[in-house]
């Protein structure tokens, strides 16, 4: 089920006629704006509008199968690694997790992504994902109690994953349930293993579903954390206020903004409530919102 990439042009054409839309209807509403704001600069959505950056995919299909089955992968299943063999703890560690890293290890191993072995011919970046670390898929109890039996053996795996990550052609994708985890220590450690953590937060049965300042997106892109390269701390980005909209084609990641009231026939009590709403955006007018105060324009 994975989604269809675009390997041709087409991509690039449809970013291109939208920024095209986008420019001609600010030429046309140039002379509805105020005076005092027409020379101020235009923040952009999307800072990868204009040029080719990464992978791009239409979510409104799927990958073929010809594809997947000319790509070479490998596949972990825990209850195929384990059928009838007994639990034992290997590296002082749960054995679901230790087979992984025994599985990922040979991999790097025999396919040639060791680091401190001479490469014979050029290797691709060995592309590892695991979803659902911590659940109760992987023998883990961090997401159904506050005080699990074995605390440590997903933060001794993260760990060891590190090492193999550091001295192999590899990078890892992980996906945690960090709504089920209930022991925010056990995050915190996480957190501090992973050279980059981002969380989404949907608006799907919550007040910031029927909340109009967030009428045009889905939810929120928290980045809690960005790596850093060869320095003590990593380099803070000014846009803190991301949102995520699901199109008809793609996933798009935009900068969150603070919608004008234009209208004077408001309660008060919606007001408020976008009002307070503002107070979470750091950047640009909601700064000026506090309390419960309300914004004219």
């Amino acid at each position: 089920e994975l989604p269809a990439p675009l390997l041709d042009d087409s991509h690039g054409k449809e970013l291109g006629d939208g920024a095209a839309a986008v420019k001609s209807e600010d030429f046309q509403d140039s002379m509805k704006i105020a005076w005092r704001y027409q020379n101020l600069p235009k923040m952009e959505v999307s800072p990868t509008t204009h040029t080719k950056f990464g992978h791009y995919y239409d979510i409104s299909k799927k990958m073929s199968p010809e594809l997947c089955q000319s790509v070479k992968l490998h596949s972990f299943y825990l209850h195929e690694e384990l059928p009838f063999e007994p639990t034992m703890k290997t590296w002082n560690m749960n054995s679901g997790y230790a087979r992984l890293l025994q599985s990922i290890q040979r991999i790097i191993s025999q396919e040639g992504f060791d680091g401190s072995d001479p490469q014979k011919k050029q290797r691709n970046v060995l592309r590892i994902g695991i979803q659902s670390l911590g659940s109760i898929l992987w023998g883990d109890d961090v997401c159904c109690s506050d005080a699990p039996e074995d605390p440590q053996s997903l933060t001794k795996f993260l760990y060891v994953l590190r090492g193999l990550l550091r001295k192999s052609l590899s990078a890892c994708i992980i996906t945690v349930p960090a709504h089920l985890i209930q022991n925010k220590a056990i995050m915190e450690r996480v957190t501090n293993l992973s050279d980059m953590v981002v969380g989404l937060e949907s608006f799907i049965g919550s007040e910031r579903e029927t909340n109009p300042l967030y009428k045009d997106y889905h939810g929120l892109v928290h980045v809690h954390q960005i790596p850093r390269l060869n320095s003590l701390i990593c380099d803070v980005s000014d846009t803190k206020d991301l949102a995520f909209r699901l199109k008809r084609k793609q996933f798009t990641i935009e900068r969150l903004h603070l919608p004008p009231d234009l209208s004077d026939t408001v309660s008060r009590a919606s007001k408020q409530d976008l009002a307070g709403s503002a107070k979470l955006l750091s950047s640009g007018c909601g700064a000026m919102a506090i309390g419960k105060k309300h914004l004219d324009f």
